[in-house]
């Protein structure tokens, strides 16, 4: 299973033992889905010394078992997700909460159709340090700042084609792969599913692929948001578009502008910019990324296709109008950023709420509301406000907030290599 960081947690098992993962014979512990970045247990959790840390029922998913085929010898993952022993699903697994929000949709009548677009730095690590790859083909240094060279999409073929075979066999359907502008930074694309619950699932198991195969070939894939502080960050771009009970795009009315439908899920999903950044950029390191100039966006702004907005819509054919989430780090949860960004579609959508303008030209310089630039800004947000509430259960806020708070306050315990040079023989 998944915890809130986006961390699979779980257990190894002969294969003897698949038809009882399978009819849900497994147990966990429920405290597994609120542990910090770290491992460890949220030290006021209720889940654990309060409640004696108590199990939980494992159902799968129905999703598998899917190969893992970077390992020594082949096995499997069998996907699960927690349950209480009554049957009623555990509102602190991510999945759950997902599945919570998706249930809205299904009861009005709407099917959320689903992209995610994931960034990551392949790298080589030394004494700790991420240092970019040198070609495997020539041995020289990647290029530093080139946009989609199509050379570096060759020389690293063999580790790409090995991505798409492992998303073959876990029948996750990989679209295009480009090569971005940082040295080792790729970008793949996942194509669009009607089913969010779906796109999630290909979205974490992707992540967990990626990295396998990147120890493979020798290397280490990093899904930071900022691991290079002069490089750029790594985004998850989330592609929304919604069907109706006929399998029309509501968002589609044969103009370039989109429909009511269109403009009132963008000014809901607006609305949950700055209460929700808590759970876009969960990391410390996630907000370096936020910074102007950079393509993440820094203020609440949307546009008509305007990559420095924080909403993008895209243009082509009509009836492929969508809704483009810019702000998603690679390194947030995907149960949580596609919760939180359809939560407030439907606020938007329920309401008929109107957005402001769209931006035109450069959104970093528009006059709208700046996003959090620090995480605990972010995590004071998340906490008060009533959209949160309204969109997310409120066990899964109130652990959510806890892992968090406990988390920065550990990163304040800790005096930096940076801080010590800075300051030792100065003041």
């Amino acid at each position: 299973m998944v915890d809130q960081n986006g961390v699979l947690r779980g257990k190894r098992y002969p294969l003897r033992a698949l038809d009882k993962l399978l009819s849900g014979g497994a147990r966990l512990p429920l405290s597994l889905c609120n542990l910090d970045v770290w491992g460890r247990d949220i030290e006021s959790s209720p889940l654990v010394f309060a409640s004696g840390d108590r199990d939980g029922c494992c159902a799968w998913t129905g999703r598998g078992p899917v190969p893992v085929t970077w390992l020594e010898h082949t096995s499997a993952l069998v996907p699960l997700t927690l349950s209480h022993d009554d049957g009623r699903p555990f509102l602190g697994d991510p999945r759950r909460v997902l599945e919570s929000v998706n249930a809205r949709f299904a009861a009005a009548g709407l099917t959320p159709v689903v992209a995610v677009e994931l960034e990551f730095y392949l790298t080589v690590v030394a004494d700790g340090i991420p240092l970019p790859p040198h070609s495997p083909v020539t041995g020289r240094p990647l290029p530093p700042d080139s946009a989609l060279p199509l050379s570096e999409l060759e020389h690293f073929d063999a580790f790409l084609s090995d991505v798409y075979r492992a998303c073959e066999l876990q029948g996750i359907a990989l679209d295009t792969a480009l090569a971005e502008t940082g040295a080792g930074q790729f970008e793949l694309n996942l194509l669009h599913v009607a089913d969010p619950l779906r796109a999630a699932d290909d979205a974490i198991l992707f992540k967990h692929l990626v990295r396998g195969v990147a120890r493979r070939h020798g290397l280490v894939a990093s899904f930071m948001a900022k691991p290079y502080a002069d490089k750029p960050g790594s985004g998850m771009h989330v592609h929304l578009s919604m069907l109706d009970g006929a399998g029309r795009n509501v968002f589609d009315n044969g103009t370039d502008t989109g429909s009511a439908a269109l403009l009132g899920a963008v000014a809901g999903v607006l609305d949950g910019l700055e209460p929700c950044a808590a759970l876009f950029a969960p990391h410390l390191n996630s907000y370096r990324r936020l910074c102007a100039g950079s393509h993440a966006p820094t203020r609440v702004a949307w546009g008509y296709e305007n990559r420095t907005a924080a909403l993008r819509i895209p243009g082509g054919p009509a009836e492929a109008k969508r809704i483009e989430h810019r702000v998603a780090g690679a390194d947030a949860n995907p149960y949580l950023v596609l919760a939180a960004v359809l939560g407030a579609c439907l606020h938007g959508l329920q309401r008929g709420l109107r957005p402001p303008a769209p931006v035109s030209g450069n959104a970093y310089d528009a006059g709208s509301a700046l996003l959090p630039r620090r995480w605990q800004q972010a995590l004071d947000l998340f906490d008060g406000a009533p959209l949160v509430r309204e969109i997310l259960p409120a066990d899964f806020v109130a652990m959510y907030r806890a892992c968090k708070q406990q988390e920065i306050d550990t990163f304040a315990e800790h005096v930096s290599a940076f801080e010590l040079s800075s300051y030792l023989e100065v003041v």
